[in-house]
């Protein structure tokens, strides 16, 4: 039997992994990742058919979606 998904619920506050998301984002958003990696989940994106990531709404308003291994809670 699969593993459950557990998602991080619509408006909670994650921080973003940077080092394992800085290879493929652009260089402005590293650098707003690198200034602050806190986000608010605002929605759920479907990624790859079996995946399904978090969208989240950064400090500076900007929205952006993560596989959800690549955000924490904590």
């Amino acid at each position: 039997m699969g593993k459950a998904a557990t998602l991080n619920r619509i408006g909670s506050r994650v921080k973003v992994f940077l080092d394992q998301v800085k290879d493929r984002i652009p260089g402005n958003l590293s650098r707003q990742l690198a200034s602050d990696p806190r986000g608010k989940v605002i929605g759920y994106k479907m990624t790859d058919g079996t995946g399904i990531g978090v969208i989240l709404e950064l400090s500076d308003g900007s929205t952006c979606w993560f596989f959800e291994n690549e955000v924490s809670n904590n």
